[in-house]
């Protein structure tokens, strides 16, 4: 049972790149950030899309060569299983620096990847998860389709809490299915990046009157294997990159339920941008003007219809047996 709403929550979003292909190496980092955002009291810690696992940015995935089939099969040994020790261990870190854990995660089911958010509250508890229902270009070649069976909304003491990822937020119906879920405390993880992508969470603030926490990771070229094991471009056949190059810039920002930029964005390098979040204080003055699905909804000309059953390729049902064996039990025929 969740406790009485506490007035406000410190919360912190991280600009970090994983370790390509060493995800060991990754969650060892995760764990000295939030060793770093519990200094900073933070009581929510959001880290960015695909932060364990990696992003699979370059060329390397590009085609069905030899090197894109090599590429996706380390890529597929760097992702994890849900539930699976990675996930035990992100739980025991939310337990240890007591907080609140949301992080992007490429999650292996058998041979496809999806690219999904975890949850984790401050007792070590893995909560669940988001899987992102439309991976955009090129991510359609390594990652698979979630369904709104994954789009959940978690009380917390602090907000509703939960997720929609990247580009996810251009999609109007999605946004609308989430505010209709209550959500307060909406974290928008992504590997776009600049003033249009600010602009975007600025609105979602602004018409879900909820409180936007977007972390974006900001890479360096050497974050990734060097060529010829993986190509960036495909100019890196030529060209050795300079390894200190920025692939990619970050911009991280958190934004209040009135469109005002509360911490970031920023295009400097890796860091934590830290804000108060008082949920029940701004959260009812944004909705006094416009509750999108609320008062300022038209439900009598415009609704919407989700289908949040899980969608499965398979579907096994049982059959009366035909045989059985000397005990009366069914039998393999």
């Amino acid at each position: 049972m969740v406790s009485a709403m506490s007035s406000t929550v410190r919360a912190t979003v991280v600009q970090a790149s994983s370790v390509f292909y060493d995800t060991p190496a990754t969650l060892d980092k995760a764990e000295i950030i939030l060793k770093d955002a519990a200094e900073l009291e933070s009581q929510l810690v959001v880290f960015p899309e695909a932060f364990i696992g990696g992003y699979p940015r370059g060329y390397n995935f590009a085609n069905q060569s030899p090197r894109g089939k090599e590429s996706f099969r380390k890529y597929h040994a760097s992702a994890i299983n849900v539930p699976g020790p990675e996930v035990d261990r992100l739980a025991a870190m939310a337990a240890k620096y007591k907080v609140y854990l949301v992080t992007g995660a490429i999650e292996r089911e058998g041979y496809t990847l999806y690219c999904s958010v975890l949850f984790f509250d401050p007792e070590g508890n893995y909560l669940g998860k988001h899987r992102k229902i439309m991976p955009t270009y090129s991510e359609r070649l390594v990652w698979g389709f979630g369904d709104c069976s994954t789009t959940p909304v978690y009380d917390t003491p602090y907000g509703k809490l939960g997720s929609v990822i990247c580009w996810e937020n251009r999609m109007p119906l999605l946004r609308t299915s989430m505010y209709a879920k209550g959500i307060e405390i909406y974290c928008a993880p992504t590997a776009d990046s600049g003033d249009k992508w600010v602009s975007t969470m600025t609105h979602v603030a602004m018409e879900g009157g909820c409180y936007v926490l977007s972390p974006i990771q900001f890479c360096r070229r050497k974050d990734y294997p060097s060529p010829p094991e993986y190509l960036y471009s495909p100019s890196e056949v030529l060209v050795t990159p300079d390894s200190d190059s920025i692939v990619w810039a970050g911009g991280s920002v958190i934004i209040s339920p009135h469109g005002e930029i509360l911490a970031g964005p920023d295009y400097e390098g890796e860091g934590l941008f830290t804000a108060d979040l008082d949920v029940r204080g701004e959260i009812p003055k944004a909705k006094f003007k416009f509750d999108v699905v609320g008062h300022y909804s038209r439900a009598d000309i415009l609704n919407l219809t989700v289908n949040n059953r899980p969608l499965v390729p398979v579907t096994f049902t049982s059959s009366p047996c035909k045989s059985k064996d000397k005990d009366g039990e069914c039998k393999d025929i």
